[in-house]
C-alpha cells in the first residue's frame, strides 16, 4: 500500500472515504504540498476508534514559513491552535483544528516525512496487522477503546517490554528482509 498519497482512501472503509472527501473538498493536502504531507496514524490502517483524528505529518526546512502556511490556510477553522514543542528531542510545529467533523492535527518536523516516527510506526503497524490477522486487529482496537495509545496497544498485544515507540521500530529489520 502506498501511504504517500491519499488515493487509497477513496476505496477504503466509510471513515477513510469520508476523510478522502474532506481532504479533497478543502484541498488540505494541496495546501500542505510543499511539505511532503502524509496521512499517518490509525485511520489509514483501519484501527481507528470514534475519537481518532486525522494526523498529517509534514517536513519543513523553514519552520517560520511552515507556521505561516498553517496559519494562512487553516486558522479560520474551528478550534485552530498552533503550538511548538520538542518531541523526542526534535523541534516540532503542530496545528490542530476541526474540519467537517474530523479533528485534524498537522505535525511538522525538519525530518523528511517518510523518516518520521509516525510514518515508520504506521508502516510497521500495518505490516503487523496484515501478518497477524483479524483477531490481532480486534485486540488492538479493544486496547485502544480501553484508553491505550496506538503504540502502547501494539506493545501490549505483542508482549514487548520497554519504550513501545522504540520497541516497535525493531520490526523494521524484519520488514526489510521480506522479498520486495
Amino acid at each position: 500500500m502506498n501511504f504517500k498519497t491519499i488515493e487509497y482512501l477513496k476505496n477504503g472503509n466509510p471513515k477513510q472515504q469520508r476523510a478522502y472527501g474532506v481532504f479533497t473538498k478543502y484541498a488540505v493536502m494541496e495546501h500542505l504540498s510543499p511539505y511532503e504531507p502524509v496521512l499517518a496514524g490509525t485511520i489509514p490502517i483501519a484501527i481507528d476508534v470514534d475519537n481518532s483524528d486525522l494526523d498529517i505529518i509534514c517536513y519543513w526546512e523553514d519552520a517560520k514559513q511552515f507556521r505561516t502556511t498553517l496559519t494562512n490556510c487553516f486558522s479560520d477553522y474551528a478550534g485552530y491552535k498552533l503550538s511548538e514543542s520538542e518531541v523526542r528531542g526534535q523541534y516540532t510545529v503542530i496545528a490542530s483544528f476541526m474540519l467537517a467533523g474530523f479533528e485534524v492535527e498537522v505535525f511538522g518536523q525538519n525530518t523528511p516525512s517518510h523518516e518520521q516516527l509516525a510514518y515508520r510506526h504506521m508502516l510497521i503497524e500495518n505490516y503487523l496487522l496484515n501478518m497477524m490477522g483479524g483477531e490481532f486487529r480486534e485486540n488492538i482496537r479493544r486496547l485502544k477503546l480501553e484508553g491505550l495509545k496506538t503504540e502502547p496497544a501494539f506493545a501490549q498485544a505483542l508482549g514487548l517490554q520497554g519504550d513501545p515507540y522504540l520497541e516497535l521500530l525493531k520490526y523494521e529489520k524484519e520488514m526489510a528482509e521480506l522479498p520486495q
